[in-house]
């Protein structure tokens, strides 16, 4: 009989929270079966004297008690916020203190980041900086004073910069004891990234230390109050490129929780919608987020800030004016089929302050005529609302979605379907149509520039549309997605449980890391320094050694070297333990090669992944002049296609003789043209894990990284080795 006294064990729980600008969610979610155990949302506390962290902190106390999880349950917390983002944008940074070290021409570089301020904010305030410069670095005296000189004249945060600190950055370690000991807080060009280029590496770091100050005090307050709430688990913050990173971390690098929402976003499809590739469209009242995920990558590049370029590696999310609240807009005459619909957003109902007519009590809409008018005093007096007499009501794309019926029942946008058709009759009267032409009509409209810039992001990152999916998040994912899967001919589906589709992404996103070295003539060794760099940065910050995977790619052109490090912070139990249905991963690689199943060949398979496909030749007039191709499917335990190549070679090895073989592998599969000789991209299963070395053009290199993963390995334990022909 167990002791009263004693509380059973219970599953861990993971803890997400977004502090967006109105609402701060939270999710609570089991560690094991990824299940959504509740959610809360309450107010953003910005006029609180603690700030947001107040309502991080109302947030999380809300949720415990409603899923009724005790503070030593949880065992993993992170938030994400719109701090440093909002920031940025309203011009609310501190002043900034730059000290060049150099003397010579390294001084007269230096000298000319006092043109960082002139940098403009999207606020229109300019980047406000102070300069001193400090000529004799080795000098503490000199230091200090160079740290007095911009503290004096006000600056709040002080950065250190010198031409070649990626190299050699005892000047800039100078500046920051002398910060330390006047109590001041600082950053250095070298600390935010080791990549060439001081204007470029000092803007970025300066917008570090402009979000710093504000940062540091949230993150004190989080901390203090989640240790008095008594929750050990150790606190995790959001970054820009779809992971999280400790709370020491952020205190360095603060600048990386900006954009750091859609990233949130594009977590949680990843992570609990499995998206292996595909567009992740994340709809609000206003806007809509585009983002890509390709062979279960995020894709990333340097941000742009103020307008100008930096060293910010964050989510390649592209912003389109268009929401569940857009509002319609008309042209033409006034008359029935005289009118025309000129155009939908960027207007939304909210900023406009008016109500979706969609959401009105079906008689509030009888006999309510269609006016045009000027919102905000900046907009033009086209904007189509329904006025009965005593209150007026935006037209909407929700409301055309709900006219369609393409909002499904239970969800965030849905309305009463009624309400839905009678706000759209007065619109299908003035374009002459019936209801379902005109809700056709305004979502066709708003969808135009959405269709655009996914049909730019499939082409840019070269997605393959047979396996391509779009996924919509967000709270109007109902009204944006949906048709326009229908208009591209995509597969189109709406996340689970997608109103809080970014706390959730918060709390199932994993520790990540980004190092990026210039190295000319890398050698291997080299590469797996920066690979182990990375690797050893996301397990300083929790996660567990075995189960970190790790990115590398090599761009001769510009000798760059990339490794990008992700891990959970504790084994997860589903993960690890569930094997793969043959039938069901069979069915999930049909459905994806538009075959039959009976057709399929399984190539490989382990205790994660089955690795299935089977042999055409390519469709069109041409296809049989072309050789066949074998078209491959790698299925995880789940389900999830993670993989899926169109012309390769699968080869399973023994990992204590697979390095010998590996390499005569690569070397006959090679190719050569004028550009020398290109190896196949190659991926290995290797476990629970799979290593995309596909991004490392050079045979030695390669075969280096596969030799790193595979000594991890038992010396009987089969590798999967799978190889694409480059194109």
């Amino acid at each position: 009989m167990s002791d009263p006294g004693t509380r059973p064990a219970r599953d861990p729980v993971r803890v997400g929270i977004d502090v967006g600008g109105t609402f701060t969610d939270a999710v609570a979610v089991s560690a094991t079966t990824f299940e959504l155990l509740g959610q809360v949302k309450v107010p953003t506390s910005h006029d609180h004297e603690d700030g947001v962290a107040h309502g991080i902190m109302t947030a999380l106390e809300c949720l415990l008690a409603e899923v009724g999880v005790a503070a030593d349950d949880v065992g993993f917390l992170a938030h994400g916020t719109t701090q440093a983002t909002n920031a940025l944008l309203e011009g609310d940074v501190a002043t900034i203190g730059i000290v060049g070290v150099g003397s010579g021409l390294d001084g007269l570089a230096v000298g000319r980041l006092r043109s960082l301020g002139r940098l403009r904010l999207d606020s229109g305030h300019r980047l406000p900086v102070r300069y001193a410069a400090l000529r004799r670095p080795d000098d503490p005296d000199a230091a200090r004073a160079a740290v007095d000189a911009v503290v004096d004249a006000g600056a709040d945060v002080v950065v250190a910069a010198e031409p070649f600190s990626v190299d050699d950055a005892e000047g800039e370690r100078a500046v920051l004891e002398a910060a330390a000991a006047r109590g001041v807080p600082a950053t250095a060009t070298h600390e935010i990234t080791r990549l060439y280029g001081l204007t470029k590496r000092a803007r970025t770091a300066a917008l570090n230390a402009g979000v710093m100050p504000r940062m540091l005090q949230t993150a004190d307050l989080v901390e203090s109050s989640i240790l008095k709430a008594g929750i050990t688990a150790p606190l995790m913050v959001m970054r820009c490129d779809g992971g999280v990173m400790s709370l020491g971390e952020m205190r360095n690098r603060p600048l990386l929780t900006v954009l750091s929402g859609p990233a949130a976003g594009v977590a949680g499809a990843l992570m609990g919608e499995k998206v292996s590739e595909g567009v992740f469209l994340e709809t609000g009242g206003t806007s809509t987020d585009i983002s890509v995920i390709r062979r279960g990558r995020v894709q990333i590049r340097h941000a742009e800030l103020g307008g100008r370029e930096t060293y910010l590696s964050a989510l390649d999310v592209r912003t389109v004016g268009i929401g569940g609240g857009s509002v319609v807009r008309l042209g033409g005459g006034e008359g029935d089929g005289a009118a025309v619909l000129a155009d939908v957003g960027p207007r939304s109902a909210h900023i406009a302050g008016l109500p979706y007519a969609c959401f009105a009590d079906p008689a509030e809409l009888d006999g309510a005529r269609l006016v045009r008018v000027a919102p905000l005093e900046s907009d033009t007096a086209d904007h189509a609302v329904l006025d009965n007499g005593t209150r007026r009501f935006a037209l909407t794309v929700t409301c055309a979605a709900n006219a369609l019926g393409r909002v499904p029942e239970g969800d965030h946008a849905r309305s009463d379907p009624r309400a839905a058709r009678a706000a759209l009759e007065p619109l299908a009267r003035a374009l002459g149509t019936d209801v379902a032409g005109a809700a056709r009509a305004v979502l066709d409209k708003a969808t135009e520039r959405v269709e655009a810039v996914v049909e730019a992001l499939i082409g840019d990152y070269g997605l393959d549309r047979s396996v391509a999916a779009l996924v919509g998040g967000g709270g109007g994912a109902a009204t944006v997605t949906p048709h326009l899967g229908e208009r591209m001919g995509l597969t189109a589906r709406i996340a689970a449980h997608s109103e809080v589709i970014s706390p959730l992404g918060v709390a199932l996103a994993l520790v990540r890391e980004s190092v990026e070295r210039i190295i000319p003539g890398a050698t291997h060794a080299d590469v797996l320094s920066v690979r182990a760099e990375a690797e050893a940065a996301v397990v300083a910050q929790g996660a567990d050694p075995d189960g970190v995977e790790v990115d590398v790619t090599v761009d001769p052109q510009r000798n760059l070297v990339t490794a990008v490090a992700t891990g959970a912070t504790e084994l997860r139990t589903r993960d690890r333990t569930a094997a793969v249905a043959r039938e069901q991963a069979r069915a999930a690689a049909a459905d994806s090669l538009g075959a039959d199943a009976a057709d399929l060949t399984e190539y490989a398979a382990n205790g994660r992944y089955r690795v299935l496909g089977l042999v055409r030749r390519p469709q069109g007039p041409f296809g049989r002049l072309s050789r066949e191709r074998r078209h491959i499917r790698v299925v995880d335990s789940e389900g999830v296609v993670r993989l899926h190549n169109g012309d390769a070679e699968v080869d399973t090895l023994v990992a204590g003789q697979a390095e010998g073989r590996l390499k005569d592998l690569v070397e006959e599969r090679t190719s050569y043209g004028d550009g020398g000789a290109v190896p196949p991209a190659v991926w290995l299963l290797l476990g629970p894990k799979i290593a995309d070395l596909s991004g490392v053009m050079d045979a030695g290199h390669l075969l280096a990284l596969a030799g790193t993963e595979i000594a991890r390995r038992a010396p009987d334990e089969e590798v999967v080795a799978i190889m694409e022909r480059r194109r």
